[in-house]
């Protein structure tokens, strides 16, 4: 099998899904051809391909694009729009969060309103604070909205195709870290159902639970622990919100212990409700308490050694994980 990046393969599911339906169609700042492909290319040869009415260069304007998603997904078609950058999510939350995702809900389920937001964001390549929050929990708080985010090119190519298949909003977070990643190209027509998590490393001491660019430090800090005679399992949730909860607490039931892991700030965050959850109902399961680990409660600083100081570390995740097993 060929291997593919990350941006790869979201060209591929995008390129597949608007060969097969004429309803799908991109917008966005700088994604058709004249602009490049967009500033990270995931659309890159689509323009060549669907022409400029079918790769729709805007204005710099959030508000604009998700209006004009918004209304083209009301007269049937499949709007792909791309918002540059997570933070500026901000700009246009209200035609998302009051429009978006809850058209189907106040029109007792008449206007489903299927649209894929791309966004990227990530920490550790100098955006500094303006650009490179994830602000995932502001979405997954919305009922009516999917929110998703993929570790590695397969589950991306996967998740796309599943995306734009769904009827309703669908916040897709890409990590400009995870952009260059390398896998086995899963083939056309490959799909991964929304709410469904993969155990991306079985293991029988701990269950780590996370998603996106965090996955491949789990993953990392598992290697090593199991030198050391600690098993780790490592949950990949790639959708947030619904997030799996039956594969999270049939996980967390097996080890008898649990740690969230993201990007995101550690307070308020996806991890806080997913450990909340899992004490509620695998309490008698639970050696000790649920840990949670997350970005410093900052902005996010500009100079590069301050940055990588705001990500959680993997010394961190190896603390809270022999803190948690008893073995120091």
């Amino acid at each position: 099998m060929a291997q593919i990046t990350m941006t790869q393969a979201l060209n591929l599911a995008i390129d597949e899904a608007m060969a097969e339906d004429d309803g799908v169609f991109c917008l966005g700042e700088d994604v058709s051809a004249k602009q490049g492909g967009g500033v990270f290319k995931v659309t890159s040869g689509l323009t060549e391909k669907y022409g400029e009415h079918r790769i729709r260069a805007t204005p710099i304007s959030e508000t604009a694009i998700i209006g004009a998603a918004v209304g083209a997904a009301l007269a049937g078609q499949r709007p792909i729009a791309e918002i540059m950058l997570m933070n500026f999510v901000g700009v246009c939350m209200d035609q998302i969060v009051n429009h978006a995702a809850k058209l189907r809900f106040m029109s007792g389920g008449q206007t489903p309103c299927p649209i894929v937001i791309r966004t990227t964001t990530g920490v550790g390549v100098g955006f500094g604070g303006q650009h490179s929050d994830m602000l995932e929990a502001w979405f997954a708080h919305v009922a009516g909205i999917h929110v998703v985010t993929p570790s590695n090119p397969a589950d991306a190519r996967g998740l796309m195709r599943a995306s734009i298949d769904a009827n309703d909003p669908v916040i897709f977070i890409e990590n400009i870290l995870c952009y260059g990643l390398k896998a086995e190209d899963p083939g056309p027509g490959y799909r991964v159902p929304l709410g469904k998590a993969a155990i991306a490393r079985e293991g029988s001491d701990i269950s780590i639970i996370t998603y996106g660019r965090t996955v491949l430090d789990a993953l990392a800090v598992a290697d090593d622990l199991a030198k050391e005679g600690i098993s780790v399992e490592v949950i990949d949730l790639r959708t947030i919100a619904p997030y799996d909860e039956e594969t999270v607490l049939a996980s967390v039931r097996k080890t008898g212990r649990a740690l969230t892991l993201h990007e995101a700030v550690r307070p308020f965050g996806t991890g806080a409700e997913i450990a909340a959850n899992i004490q509620e109902k695998c309490w008698d399961s639970l050696k000790g308490p649920v840990r949670r680990i997350g970005g410093t409660f900052s902005a996010v600083p500009f100079a590069s050694h301050l940055e990588q100081a705001w990500i959680p570390q993997k010394s961190d995740i190896v603390a809270q994980i022999k803190a948690s097993v008893g073995k120091h």
